[in-house]
Formats: structure tokens, C-alpha cells, sequence
């Protein structure tokens, strides 16, 4: 395998791109050695699925696409980020706040460490904002696979 392996998509910002995009890093770390069956790709598909409905609900209209990027060094470290161009960076809600919706960093970040991964924000060149999880490349199963 290759030192180091990326691959992206750029995506309008829609709730119909949120399942294009699980397809996306699916297919990806298939063809990268990772199969779709195991518990660590259920794992980073829900993480995926996460940042980009925070990418398409959180920026309000302001960010007409987003970006998935996919990234893989020294067959050791996955990096995935979602890039959007909407200014205001995530913001976590308080535990006692009680609300339909507003868990997805919650979840991104309960996985991530779950996997022994981490989690950043960084602002980009253009005034928005890629949210990064990286995470171990031998990720073991966090979701158990239904048999």
C-alpha cells in the first residue's frame, strides 16, 4: 500500500447527500482493504453521517457544498473531514439540554475516542471550517455487526 492515500468529494449541501456521502467513504475504504461488513466500517460510516448532517443543517443555507475528504497514512492513521464554508465552528450543547436533535458531535466524539481516535476543528483559507476525526487504522468493532 501506498505511504499515504486521499480521496474527496464535494457534495451540495442537501439532506440527500448526507447517504452519497456514507457511499463515498464506504466504497473508499473498501477499495483501501477496510470490508463494508465489519463493525469499524459501521463505525465510520455513522461518523460520516454525522459530520455531513451537521455540514447540510448547521450552516444554514450559507454553504452550498461540502466537502468529504478521505485520508490514509502508512496503512497506520484514517483521517476523514468534512469541509464547509459557513464561519460559525460546531458547537457542543450542554448535558442538560434536552432537544430532538443537536447529539451528532456527542455521538462523533463518543465513537471517536471509543476507537482511540481524536477530534479538530480548523478553520480553512476561504473562512470556513473542516471538522477532522482521525482514527487508528486497525479501528476495532465499536457497533457490533448483526449476524
Amino acid at each position: 500500500m501506498a505511504d499515504h492515500q486521499e480521496a474527496s468529494v464535494t457534495l451540495p449541501s442537501d439532506a440527500a447527500s448526507v447517504p452519497t456521502a456514507r457511499r463515498f467513504v464506504s466504497t473508499t475504504l473498501a477499495e483501501w482493504g477496510l470490508p463494508p461488513e465489519t463493525g469499524a466500517a459501521d463505525t465510520v460510516r455513522l461518523i460520516v453521517s454525522e459530520l455531513a448532517t451537521n455540514a447540510v443543517q448547521h450552516t444554514f443555507g450559507q454553504s452550498p457544498y461540502f466537502t468529504i475528504t478521505v485520508e490514509l497514512d502508512r496503512d497506520e492513521r484514517l483521517r476523514i473531514g468534512v469541509t464547509d464554508s459557513h464561519p460559525r465552528w460546531p458547537q457542543r450543547l450542554p448535558a442538560a439540554v434536552r432537544q430532538d436533535n443537536g447529539r451528532g458531535l456527542v455521538i462523533i466524539r463518543w465513537l471517536t475516542a471509543e476507537c482511540g481516535g481524536g477530534f479538530s476543528v480548523v478553520p480553512t483559507a476561504e473562512g470556513g471550517k473542516t471538522v477532522w476525526i482521525t482514527l487508528p487504522w486497525t479501528v476495532g468493532p465499536v457497533i457490533p455487526v448483526a449476524g
